[in-house]
């Protein structure tokens, strides 16, 4: 039996996302060749794929092989993760020796029948350990542990600049300041990992990703990635410098052109839907709430959207905290819900409960200035001068560099 053709039969269905079919040869390509650790790994693959988590997870863990290959811990965890089972993910991720240190080495040779690993499972020690400090940081943010989310997501690009997952994590959810982005950016290994070109590449991304505070102006690509002006990733990242400041109209006209062309751009989403409260664009945003509570009800943008437009028609705040609170449930970490979520009860000169969401905002998103800049405004409100002068001074960090 050439074992090699299924193999590639299961690759092939899996890129075609017949995922059904990838399991049944894959599961009898085990059993043919008596239970290999890369059949078995691919076998486990497939029963992620098909949702079923714990069968994937038993499939690798019975036969010990997370504790042998760095890529069956990190599958096996991932299982877990995503069963939400997140201190059984981390137990397996935090073993006293990570099989990704001792099994995954570039160096392991030929030894009882298990090949050269990198060969073998088609990933490098760096990419494993980078994949694991990513997972680890997930499910550090899954359980409210910023900090420690945090330096997982910063090792993980360290060790891998091309993790850009780790990127957005910590530049989207705003997990650092303005400062402390530049610092790390400078910090990374770009020179080691990359080619000239794709130093050159990564390096245009992600600052392009780091100055949503600085002064709009035109983008100015390299030579060499000529072409990524229009890529609508880098159109957001100009339209949320024209949001920061203040400059809705021109921010509408991007995120507009953006919407034709990818009409549930997630980037896009929470800006443009800010844009329209903004520019009290009601009949629109009624329109994009209900068309993404459709198509994609379990996204916490949906229900932000729904909340936003009760927020501005006024007098439906009671209706707003209910959508709000929604979103904040499908994603604890969604700090533009909190916010909106916040303006609900200061419209209602509900201090308290004001303070609350914008202090929790604030937590979320330690390098965005808008919630201690509403922190101060309620201080204000409440008549407490001397707090609010504190909050509405803004720090070092919340400065545009």
């Amino acid at each position: 039996m050439n074992l090699e053709r299924l193999r590639k039969r299961v690759r092939q269905y899996i890129d075609q996302q017949e995922y059904q079919s990838a399991l049944f040869f894959a599961d009898k390509i085990a059993s043919l060749s008596h239970e290999d650790p890369q059949d078995i790994y691919w076998l486990a693959q497939c029963l992620y794929l098909t949702s079923q988590y714990h069968r994937a997870s038993h499939a690798l863990r019975s036969r010990k092989l997370d504790k042998s290959y760095g890529a069956c811990q990190y599958l096996a965890a991932k299982c877990h993760y995503a069963a939400k089972e997140y201190q059984q993910a981390l137990d397996i991720l935090d073993m006293e020796e990570p099989a990704s240190k001792r099994l995954l080495d570039k160096s392991v040779k030929e030894d009882n029948g298990i090949k050269e690993a990198s060969k073998d499972w088609g990933m490098s020690t760096a990419s494993i350990n980078s994949f694991i400090c990513l997972l680890r940081g997930k499910i550090y943010d899954a359980m409210d542990n910023r900090p420690l989310a945090t330096s997982s997501y910063k090792e993980a690009l360290k060790l891998n600049v091309y993790c850009f997952e780790a990127f957005d994590l910590l530049t989207s959810h705003h997990m650092l300041t303005a400062q402390e982005e530049k610092d790390f950016l400078d910090s990374l290994p770009l020179s080691e990992q990359c080619t000239e070109e794709e130093q050159e590449l990564l390096r245009f991304l992600f600052e392009n990703k780091l100055k949503k505070y600085n002064k709009p102006s035109k983008v100015i690509v390299p030579d060499t990635v000529s072409g990524l002006q229009d890529n609508l990733d880098v159109v957001v990242s100009l339209a949320e410098r024209h949001y920061y400041n203040c400059d809705f109209k021109m921010c509408y006209k991007l995120t507009s052109m953006v919407m034709v062309k990818d009409p549930f751009h997630a980037n896009c989403l929470p800006v443009h839907i800010g844009t329209l409260v903004e520019l009290s664009k009601a009949n629109e945003l009624f329109y994009l709430s209900h068309k993404l509570v459709d198509l994609y009800p379990n996204s916490p943008v949906s229900w932000f959207a729904v909340g936003c437009y009760y927020l501005m028609v006024g007098h439906k705040n009671e209706h707003a905290r209910r959508y709000l609170s929604k979103a904040t449930t499908l994603d604890r970490t969604y700090g533009p819900a909190w916010i909106a979520y916040g303006h609900s009860f200061a419209v209602e000169s509900e201090h308290d409960q004001a303070m609350a969401a914008y202090f929790t905002a604030a937590q979320l998103m330690k390098g965005c200035h808008l919630p201690m800049l509403y922190i101060g405004l309620e201080y204000g409100a409440d008549q407490q001068l001397q707090a609010r002068r504190a909050f509405l001074q803004p720090g070092p960090e919340h400065r545009a560099g």
